[in-house]
């Protein structure tokens, strides 16, 4: 037997749903002072291969609020003839694209700051006019990386402390994407520091270390995302651990007094769960409509990301639920 809670896509407690729109909130405040941080970069970059790649990785922190705005609006629709299990997977769709992005631009980086090291190009900055006093750019161009190294820390901490909560990778990817813009500033300020002190190589070097960094956190979410799409075991938000709802649903099926055995694949949809239960009955009379309606609505009561459930009653478990795979 199968239902849903409810047409309502969001179903949310009143303190998640408050959580949510903390979320919305900050990923528009991300957006705001994005815009701020380009413009600065963007000022103070001159011939800097490490600025140049600052920059372009704080245009590609555009990506992860974006997707997140969009998938969680997405999310909201109702389902229908044409999606019966809603679009809850927006926010999986969501993930792949901000990763994907990383991955490729991250690539991109790494070849051109290579070649230019290969090349032995010599980057130079040079001086520029300030109330009859010429100032080396250099100073300006740290100075920059320092004032806009801050608003991602803040932020980023901010959505860590809400992701758990959503159960939402891309706010997390989104979180880690600060992370790597607050490196990119630093990264780059020992580039520029090194041109100043006559290492040639220092601001191209610096410029490979930003780039890794991008690919290695772009790399990371496609795993996880791609992971997500074709169904594997669901995870905690950080994808670091099995998530512990799957061993609660089958410990709660199991414990089912007209139960013999029991289990359930857990699929995740985003924010939200869909659980396949099996249930071996003591006796052939036991699986009535009453008991395994009873049984659904106590595993909606779990927890609120379990959208939508599945019971059937079985002679014995699927082989696949029979060896669960290690967390």
């Amino acid at each position: 037997m199968s239902a849903e809670r409810s047409r309502d896509t969001e179903h949310m407690p009143a303190d998640v749903a408050e959580v949510m729109r903390k979320a919305v909130r900050l990923e528009w405040i991300t957006i705001a002072v994005l815009v701020g941080i380009v413009i600065i970069v963007y000022l103070a970059m001159g011939n800097s291969q490490a600025m140049k790649t600052a920059w372009i990785e704080d245009m590609l922190s555009f990506i992860p609020p974006i997707a997140f705005l969009i998938g969680v609006r997405v999310t909201r629709r109702p389902a229908d003839a044409k999606h019966p299990f809603g679009y809850h997977r927006a926010i999986g769709i969501s993930h792949v694209v901000a990763a994907t992005a990383l991955v490729v631009m991250g690539a991109i980086l790494i070849g051109d700051s290579a070649l230019k090291l290969i090349r032995i190009e010599h980057p130079t900055i040079g001086g520029i006019q300030v109330l009859g006093t010429t100032i080396w750019m250099g100073w300006l161009m740290m100075a920059a990386m320092v004032v806009t190294a801050i608003p991602p820390i803040i932020l980023g901490r901010m959505k860590l402390k809400l992701a758990p909560q959503l159960h939402n990778k891309v706010l997390y990817a989104d979180a880690d994407m600060n992370k790597a813009d607050w490196m990119t500033s630093l990264s780059a300020l020992v580039g520029v520091a090194g041109i100043g002190l006559g290492w040639w190589w220092a601001d191209a070097a610096a410029a490979i270390i930003i780039a890794t960094s991008i690919l290695k956190d772009g790399i990371g979410n496609l795993r996880a995302a791609v992971a997500g799409l074709i169904d594997a075991r669901p995870t905690t938000f950080d994808s670091k651990h099995t998530h512990p709802l799957v061993d609660e649903v089958d410990a709660h099926l199991q414990q089912v007094d007209w139960v013999r055995s029991a289990a359930a694949r857990i699929r995740d949809e985003g924010q939200v769960f869909h659980v396949e239960g099996f249930l071996v009955p003591e006796t052939p009379g036991a699986a009535t409509p009453e008991n395994l309606e009873a049984v659904r609505r106590q595993l909606f009561d779990l927890d609120w990301k379990i959208r939508d459930v599945t019971l059937s009653p079985v002679t014995e478990l699927p082989n696949v639920l029979e060896t669960q795979p290690e967390a």
